[in-house]
């Protein structure tokens, strides 16, 4: 195993605990993925996070037919995460959760309209509601590939949410702010609804996003893996603009 796989490995364990750590996530329903060169690493099915080591993803080739290698079988919605990283070379990352607002949402089957600025940072005025499929199918796999055309974050109809990213980081950063807007949204909803923005006062956003949102912190001097004590790459996220 290459210093490089092995810090991809340490960082996905320390991102899925950070997911059920913030509440985004419960138990063991989230799955994240980073792309190795021409292959996939991915948390695998079913192991609670607490008891996740590096040696327990799952490696998958990206011009394979399915097969893996590893002493855990991947998730369950490894195939999502599969033709993600093959359909968009933008993406280094895929995080796939169930937080509270965005499901809510997702169960009523109701996209994030422009109510908020933030919005742009998944690449649109909206964020779109995939149609529903059996979870782990690839109809599932299909319909979110979708909803993400020209995007970097869709709901998952009566399911949860996925965020990409040009690293895990970044990923994990617009996971956290999804959730966030989902929430506002909803809120507003209780109130009669949002104002929306108009398409150009969003595309003025779209235009002032560049660079903006995350930068990659120099990594701390050691983060606690269970299995590795290795240095890994702990990174903050920051919003330079608020």
């Amino acid at each position: 195993m290459t210093k490089g796989e092995l810090v991809l490995r340490e960082e996905i364990v320390w991102r899925c605990r950070e997911l059920n750590a913030s509440g985004v996530n419960q138990g063991t329903s989230g799955n994240i993925s980073g792309r190795l060169e021409n292959r996939m690493l991915i948390s695998p099915s079913a192991i609670p996070y607490g008891d996740l080591t590096p040696e327990l993803i799952a490696s998958m080739p990206l011009d394979g037919d399915g097969a893996w290698e590893g002493p855990a079988k991947p998730s369950s919605e490894w195939r999502m995460h599969y033709a993600l990283l093959r359909a968009r070379p933008d993406a280094q990352a895929v995080v796939h959760a169930h937080p509270a607002f965005c499901t809510a949402l997702a169960i009523a089957g109701k996209e994030i309209p422009a109510c908020h600025y933030m919005i742009a940072a998944f690449g649109g005025n909206s964020v779109r509601c995939a149609g529903y499929a059996t979870f782990g199918t690839q109809d599932l796999s299909d319909l979110a590939l979708q909803a993400l055309t020209d995007r970097t974050a869709c709901l998952l109809a009566n399911h949860g949410m996925l965020a990409l990213g040009d690293s895990l980081a970044k990923a994990m950063w617009r996971t956290v702010e999804l959730e966030a807007l989902a929430r506002q949204y909803y809120l507003s909803l209780q109130l009669g609804g949002p104002v929306l923005l108009s398409k150009a006062q969003i595309d003025e956003t779209l235009a002032r996003f560049a660079g903006y949102g995350l930068r990659s912190e120099p990594a701390a001097p050691t983060a606690t893996v269970r299995g590795a004590t290795r240095e890994a790459p702990v990174k903050k996220a920051r919003g330079e603009a608020s």
